[in-house]
């Protein structure tokens, strides 16, 4: 790999080392333990996971010949690039990274964990030129459901929220009905499976306000269905197909207000087939390979490769 730069992504819920070098890509990650029936992790408890986890990683991509001569490094400081934006899961991948590149003498460059994402999605989707145009993206996560409008912003992009959830993500509501199905968390691949088998269970309105909507008052919709002996496929559907419905709406509504940009899709909501389909069929939405759709950090290591190309000083 020409030009070979590390990144670390160390997220809520995943953690990931990446190798990029230009035109070949290498990612290992892993998800932290969730205790069963929990629904989350407290960050000291997801600090704690990192800092004993990420150095495997980097072994994985030693043991498997990929590591050479590393150029830059890089890694996820923060949530988004917005004043305020902190977690201190972040802190693993961030120590781990300034102290690799200052004992190697090489420049660090630090990102969001949102700018990881989207660059991950733009290089994986085949469509790199869009970190240098404007561009409407969904960031779909356990944590986040946002619909940004980017621009480009030298190696990197500047995101800035124009819509989505005012209270909990896509991802948190797939969660909680998961686990109130009895599935393991996180739930998303295990909704995913079970929507082919169900019927047309009809989906929730949700009310959409300008580009902001609501889904805190789902999880009550989803317990009502489960106390009346809804099979489980059914309530899969019906909590996926409520979240597409108002997703597609806002989409809509965002297109109409800034026509002739594309939309780029990124978190590990994003990977779920039946939103896939329904964006694509929609607006021609541009979507993450899967395996890069969920937190991972290529896109960590994209940036970085991109601020050491264009020379910007670590």
């Amino acid at each position: 790999m020409d030009g070979l730069c590390l990144g670390f992504d160390t997220s809520n819920y995943t953690t990931s080392a990446a190798l990029f070098g230009g035109g070949t890509a290498e990612n290992r990650g892993r998800l932290l333990t969730v205790p069963e029936g929990g629904l989350g992790l407290r960050q000291s408890d997801a600090l704690f996971q990192h800092v004993k986890r990420l150095h495997l990683m980097v072994e994985q991509l030693r043991s498997d010949g990929v590591i050479g001569e590393l150029k830059a490094v890089g890694a996820s400081t923060r949530p988004r690039e917005v004043e305020g934006s902190y977690m201190p899961c972040f802190l693993a991948g961030e120590g781990a990274g300034r102290t690799l590149a200052a004992a190697l003498g090489t420049p660090f460059y630090p990102c969001s964990h949102q700018q990881g994402h989207i660059a991950a999605a733009a290089w994986s989707a085949g469509r790199e030129e869009l970190l240098d145009k404007p561009h409407l993206a969904w960031h779909l996560s356990g944590g986040t459901t946002e619909l940004l409008r980017v621009e480009p912003a030298g190696h990197t992009v500047r995101a800035q929220a124009v819509g989505g959830t005012s209270d909990i993500a896509a991802g948190q509501l797939i969660d909680r009905a998961g686990v109130l199905l009895g599935l393991p968390f996180p739930a998303g691949k295990a909704l995913d499976a079970l929507y082919p088998g169900a019927e047309d269970a009809g989906f929730f309105r949700v009310k959409l306000n300008g580009l902001t909507f609501s889904l805190s008052g789902m999880e009550n919709q989803v317990k009502g269905l489960l106390e009346r002996g809804e099979k489980p496929a059914n309530i899969a559907r019906f909590t996926i197909d409520t979240i597409l419905n108002v997703l597609l709406r806002a989409t809509e509504e965002a297109q109409r207000r800034w026509p002739g940009l594309p939309v780029l899709c990124s978190g590990g909501v994003a990977s779920n087939r039946q939103i896939r389909a329904a964006l694509e069929r929609a607006c021609g939405a541009v979507f993450a390979l899967p395996q890069y759709a969920a937190d991972n950090a290529l896109g960590v290591a994209i940036l970085a490769h991109r601020a050491l190309e264009r020379g910007v000083a670590g």
